[in-house]
């Protein structure tokens, strides 16, 4: 007898329509939500998606972007002026296509530290979470080396990207090294 793949292997996206009047429709729950109600399905790491009611476009990282400019202008910026300039200078130059992936892959490496401190500080007082975080801790070192390590191996891979097609441009050009 064969099985149909559960549900759980894979959550269904929550579908978000976005209609003229710039109002969010939420399928699931057929009522209409606000951008913040959205942030708090994205809080909650529920798949959302966000599609224009009539075309059927999807508008997810506009929606996802909104967010992100609400809550940097709602006093408790998470980036400086520095990091979002950097960020806006990386559009247009060579290093585009790298500079998403490698964001990307660091905030995951990131997330996932995140994740196995909060599984290990179940059960602790507040105090004892002080504690622990406050000294040098041989765990947490081997934790952060790890993530060090993570991103310094997606820069590798990243500059070895480069410099392949940077040899295949070339090559395609007549000009060898």
């Amino acid at each position: 007898m064969q099985t149909k793949k559960s549900s759980v292997d894979k959550p269904a996206q929550r579908v978000i329509k976005k209609y003229p009047n710039r109002r969010l429709y939420d399928t699931n729950t057929s009522t209409y939500i606000t951008l913040s109600e959205v942030k708090k399905l994205v809080m909650g790491s529920e798949p959302v998606v966000v599609r224009d009611a009539k075309s059927g476009e999807d508008l997810t990282r506009s929606i996802l972007l909104q967010i992100i400019l609400e809550e940097e202008a709602g006093g408790a910026p998470l980036f400086t002026e520095q990091a979002l300039a950097n960020i806006i200078r990386f559009y247009g130059n060579t290093m585009q296509s790298f500079i998403g992936p490698y964001l990307e892959k660091n905030m995951q490496a990131f997330v996932d530290m995140q994740a196995k401190l909060t599984e290990q500080s179940k059960g602790m007082s507040p105090e004892l979470w002080s504690q622990f975080l406050s000294m040098q801790s041989p765990m947490m070192q081997g934790m952060m080396g790890s993530y060090v390590e993570q991103s310094k191996n997606v820069f590798v891979q990243m500059q070895e990207q480069m410099q392949k097609q940077t040899e295949q441009l070339l090559g395609s050009l007549g000009v060898k090294r």
